[in-house]
């Protein structure tokens, strides 16, 4: 266990060693702005309206889904992080219904 922990210190010691990032503090003013930070208003609501239509199905119909992912253990533990809609159309495609 001491060895596992004194691994991952270690890892964790090179990691910033070799990171490239910069130190030196700069002014607000000298940054250009970072891509990727900030979402269009378009993109944002369409990742919204896919994470409501889960509500579209019915409960007897999501345990359905619930029961075929939990036949798959990878599709399991996505379930559990992901939800079910997104880990039954990553393993089995598209939802039947």
């Amino acid at each position: 266990m001491k060895t596992l922990v004194i691994l991952v210190l270690c890892s964790l010691a090179v990691m910033c060693v070799t990171s490239g990032a910069d130190t030196d503090p700069q002014p607000a003013g000298d940054n250009p702005p970072q891509e990727g930070l900030f979402v269009e208003r378009e993109q944002a609501s369409t990742v919204v309206r896919q994470k409501r239509a889960a509500g579209d199905l019915s409960m007897t119909q999501l345990e359905s889904l619930r029961e075929v992912c939990e036949a798959n253990l990878a599709c399991e533990d996505m379930m559990d992080t992901s939800g079910i809609i997104a880990a039954y159309t990553a393993y089995y495609g598209p939802i039947p219904f």
